[in-house]
């Protein structure tokens, strides 16, 4: 599906001690669909299902709508979970969401494209490739520029919204100090996370817009 990442997971006291299969999605706000902030699991495995749906709801052994239905007030708590469930407001939000999708994707690729052609004969600003078999839903438009950090700021400076993604994790303070992970464990990543900038992309943005972003970024670059 759009937007989400496969994962395989083991998971510990599952009856059938097989694989489980997690698919995960983000609605933060930049996201193809939104609700604000928040997630959404999916999975093939209904152990691990339950267990979910109980560790987000406060590890509470039953839900309102059960109790309701066994006409009971009572309820145990067995470990320590978490309120972690998405608001009725947010879900409908969400929701309302659905039945727009492909066309904000579709609009989503349009912007793509019009940077893929502008960008297409340039020797400084390299988009990141597609294959030919695969879809892209553009959560992020991402290049490759010389003199990544310069380029961001002047593109900063010019009110342009510009960011990187991403730092990789293993280089970030917590996973250092618990983990021990230091620079060099992933070169490839480590040299992309230089030269990578993101750009602009949204189903709203302007023909107008867009054509400013790619003209400043050209400017940018002649300078330096």
């Amino acid at each position: 599906a759009d937007g989400c990442h496969s994962l395989g997971s083991e998971v510990e006291g599952m009856k059938s001690g097989a694989l489980a299969d997690l698919t995960i999605f983000s609605f933060h706000p930049v996201k193809q669909i939104t609700t604000g902030e928040g997630g959404m699991v999916m999975t093939d495995s209904e152990d691990l299902c339950n267990s979910i749906r109980t560790f987000r709801n406060h590890m509470m052994s039953s839900t309102p709508t059960e109790r309701q239905q066994e006409i009971s007030h009572s309820y145990d708590v067995t470990n320590l979970g978490f309120n972690y469930r998405l608001t009725d407001i947010q879900a409908a939000l969400g929701k309302s969401q659905l039945t727009k999708l492909p066309s904000m994707i579709e609009q989503r690729r349009k912007i793509a494209a019009i940077y893929d052609s502008a960008f297409s004969s340039h020797p400084d600003i390299t988009p990141l490739s597609v294959k030919a078999s695969e879809q892209h839903s553009y959560h992020l438009y991402v290049v490759k520029v010389p003199e990544r950090d310069k380029v961001f700021q002047a593109m900063r400076q010019r009110n342009i919204g510009v960011n990187v993604h991403y730092k990789p994790i293993y280089l970030h303070t917590l996973y250092r100090e618990r983990y021990g992970t230091e620079k060099g464990l992933c070169p490839a990543a480590e040299k992309a996370h230089e030269s990578i900038l993101s750009l602009p992309l949204f189903p709203q943005l302007s023909s107008s817009d867009q054509q400013r972003v790619i003209d400043t970024l050209f400017d940018i670059i002649a300078k330096l």
